[in-house]
């Protein structure tokens, strides 16, 4: 909640986002190390990495925790999140750049710094897109990531009407784990966090434009694990596989 007096604690925002999202993603802390695992053995820590779908920098901060020498360019379009990792991690002394632009839209390119980066991350946020957005992400990453740079992209990836078995089985492992973690996990704390940022005065104009850009906003529509190798193959990354995974939630990896 804001300090009194002295506005709104940012990184208190911060910290119950993160306290929120491991709530529902108890394997969160886990998927991010091994992440950041595999940038260090394949790029190593000094590069120029792109966050996207970023929210207020969780995995943006670890890499600049974990690097020292790393730069990230993280990128959103909720003007809420973007905002609140802004005042909570500012710039990192010129490590961190923060854009807003809508990821795979027509152009969103073109609002990225220019050059090329080492390795693109993204964590629980490419869902959102629709499948034909997420295809041309890959294809542009095919342009924006240097030669052996990597993708790694952490998010549920599930199986596609071609494994209809292992849909099933996926969707019976979620009611199992629903039923035994129902009186463990506070189911609230998504809403609440939204709903307390909302009375947050200096939030008020970020929630406005939050409203204005989510009336274009498709509904959520993962595009199935298959598709999404195929896709990066496309954009032309030559190895592409899963390098983690509990169940449907995975780490999907790709090398040009």
């Amino acid at each position: 909640m804001p300090r009194r007096g002295t506005g709104p604690d940012w990184k208190e925002w911060l910290r119950r986002w993160d306290e929120q999202q491991q709530t529902y993603l108890p394997y969160r802390e886990w998927r991010f190390r091994t992440m950041l695992d595999v940038v260090e053995a394949t790029v190593g820590g000094s590069g120029r990495v792109l966050d996207l779908g970023s929210g207020p920098g969780s995995l943006s901060l670890r890499v600049l925790q974990r690097f020292p020498r790393a730069r990230v360019v993280a990128v959103d379009y909720d003007p809420v999140v973007l905002r609140i990792g802004q005042g909570a991690l500012g710039s990192q002394g010129g490590r961190l750049t923060w854009v807003d632009t809508k990821i795979g839209g027509p152009g969103w390119t073109d609002h990225l710094p220019a050059g090329k980066f080492d390795a693109a991350v993204s964590t629980t946020a490419l869902h959102w897109l629709p499948p034909a957005s997420l295809r041309r992400v890959y294809r542009d990453l095919g342009k924006l990531i240097w030669p052996n740079g990597v993708v790694l992209n952490g998010d549920r990836l599930p199986w596609g009407p071609e494994d209809p078995r292992l849909q099933r089985l996926a969707e019976r492992v979620r009611k199992v784990r629903l039923k035994r973690a129902e009186r463990r996990v506070d189911w609230g704390a998504w809403r609440r966090w939204w709903g307390d940022a909302a009375r947050v005065p200096e939030l008020a104009s970020s929630f406005a434009e939050q409203r204005r850009r989510r009336a274009q906003h498709p509904k959520e529509r993962a595009l199935p694990l298959n598709d999404q190798i195929r896709a990066l193959r496309r954009g032309g990354f030559r190895t592409v596989a899963v390098v983690w995974q509990n169940i449907e939630d995975r780490v999907l990896f790709a090398q040009r």
